[in-house]
């Protein structure tokens, strides 16, 4: 598999050439930084509501939490690109990372047992 075509690569690029052809330009990161605490909010009401203690009201029950899920996705790809952040190359560091440091500590996690 190409780089190009890996994983978050390819997300990347999909992103990008979607902004080209329908979005015009990518918003400036202020924005799409501000577009992001929106979605996250939106991933949070759904949380809260149906998984937390919160009730959900009949027009939250139509909100679908993978919809909501990809438009955060969607926001911080976007922030990606438009910083120059290979997410590829991020994720494998941050998975290698985190696999050294905790691939004992949550096995020997009392609280997790």
């Amino acid at each position: 598999m190409s780089d190009e075509t890996k994983g978050l690569r390819a997300v990347q690029l999909e992103v990008d050439d979607w902004i080209n052809e329908f979005g015009v330009r990518y918003f400036n990161e202020l924005t799409n930084m501000a577009q992001l605490t929106e979605e996250v909010g939106e991933v949070a009401r759904i949380i809260a509501r149906r998984y937390g203690e919160q009730s959900e009201k009949p027009s939250d029950k139509e909100k679908d939490l993978g919809e909501e899920l990809a438009d955060v996705l969607f926001v911080v790809v976007c922030l990606a690109n438009q910083t120059g952040v290979d997410l590829q190359a991020a994720w494998e560091r941050r998975m290698e990372r985190k696999t050294s440091r905790d691939k004992e500590r949550h096995k020997n996690n009392q609280k997790l047992s």
